[in-house]
């Protein structure tokens, strides 16, 4: 387990976030090293935190397309880049490497925001060109992540949607998005709208260090059973499922979503690209010492004796005999409990252009 191993971020700094490190990115030309040189000489910053920034980014477009045949979707929004939820396991981790930083604690901490969003989104849904499709919100950071409380550009992308009558589907672990549900349920009694609740696990402990900045898992379950109850097609996304880690509780985290009111259901292998190899390993030897190494070793069973394997038809749900039976156990389960119903199977038919005054984007 020695190839993964990257030097620990200071402990006490790094206090409630996810990653253990901060190693260089991917495309970064040189090397760090952080070594203890002998002289103990106190710095102005060394009992200061690590403090998540936000910098604002101006694109110029904001509908991204994918023709990948693992996804249900072929078009998305992302109104951040970064996550301050901190998940370990998160494969969006390495794309920080485009902006020279760090998939590590960089990655939860020096987060970007987009809030022309929305005024971008309406110009590229205004084209004539343009076809009605479900927008994905959430599929590489989560749109709900705790600067949404206050920067609100999700709500404000929400809203565009609402008045064009244009479906969407939201993927979250936070429950936060009960904020908007003065928007989504009005929406969903068109079939316009679809939510996607991450419960990963239903241990307070390991969500604590595996997902520190995300909402507890009660409090997801409580977001499943108010959006249903508020006719919300809501979904549990049971992932990822980690061999030897949580995967024990893929039938009761079903069973539980199922109870408040939940209609399908989805999940995922875990997923270890790049940086997150190693990220993901010097965690679970930080917090999990005890069972970090049977853990790698069945990961790396369902991916062919690698990390991963990013092969199309493979990635998302592994191969070999551990992956095989968790693809099982998922889909009796489903059988069991009833699960029905699609995400993406939303309305189309009702989709206006946005008027053309509202497409306008300033100059300047």
């Amino acid at each position: 387990m020695q190839d993964n191993q990257v030097i620990p971020f200071d402990k006490n700094k790094r206090h409630g976030r996810g990653a253990t490190a901060n190693p260089d990115g991917r495309f970064e030309l040189s090397e760090r090293d952080f070594i203890d040189d002998g002289w103990d000489v106190a710095h102005e910053d060394d009992t200061e935190r690590l403090k998540t920034t936000v910098t604002i980014e101006r694109p110029k477009s904001i509908l991204s397309r994918n023709m990948s045949p693992d996804l249900p979707f072929d078009r998305s929004v992302n109104a951040y880049r970064g996550c301050e939820h901190g998940c370990i396991y998160c494969y969006a981790r390495p794309s920080h490497g485009y902006m020279n930083l760090s998939a590590g604690l960089d990655f939860e901490s020096k987060l970007f925001a987009k809030p022309n969003a929305a005024e971008l989104l309406a110009v590229e849904i205004s084209r004539p060109s343009y076809q009605c499709k479900p927008i994905a919100l959430g599929t590489n950071t989560d749109p709900y992540q705790p600067i949404e409380k206050k920067l609100k550009i999700t709500r404000e992308i929400i809203k565009l949607l609402a008045k064009t009558r244009h479906p969407f589907t939201i993927t979250t672990k936070s429950d936060l998005v009960l904020r908007d549900l003065d928007l989504l349920a009005p929406l969903a009694k068109d079939n316009l709208v679809s939510v996607g609740i991450s419960v990963t696990t239903l241990d307070k402990h390991l969500a604590r260090v595996m997902e520190p900045r995300a909402s507890a898992p009660h409090k997801r379950l409580a977001a499943i059973e108010t959006l249903s109850k508020a006719g919300v097609k809501t979904l549990v996304q049971a992932s990822p499922m980690i061999p030897g880690l949580n995967d024990h509780e893929l039938e009761r985290i079903l069973m539980e979503a199922k109870a408040r009111g939940a209609s399908s259901a989805i999940y995922l292998l875990l997923r270890l690209p790049f940086d997150v190899a190693g990220l993901f390993e010097n965690w679970l030897l930080e917090n999990f010492p005890d069972r970090a190494a049977r853990v790698m070793k069945l990961v790396r069973s369902t991916r062919g004796g690698k990390d991963y394997d990013a092969e199309f038809g493979k990635r998302m749900v592994g191969t070999g005999p551990y992956a095989a039976l968790i693809n099982k156990r998922f889909r009796l389960a489903c059988q069991q409990l009833g699960f029905d119903g699609r995400k993406y199977d939303l309305a189309t038919d009702l989709f206006m252009k946005p008027d053309r005054d509202k497409r306008q984007m300033n100059l300047f």
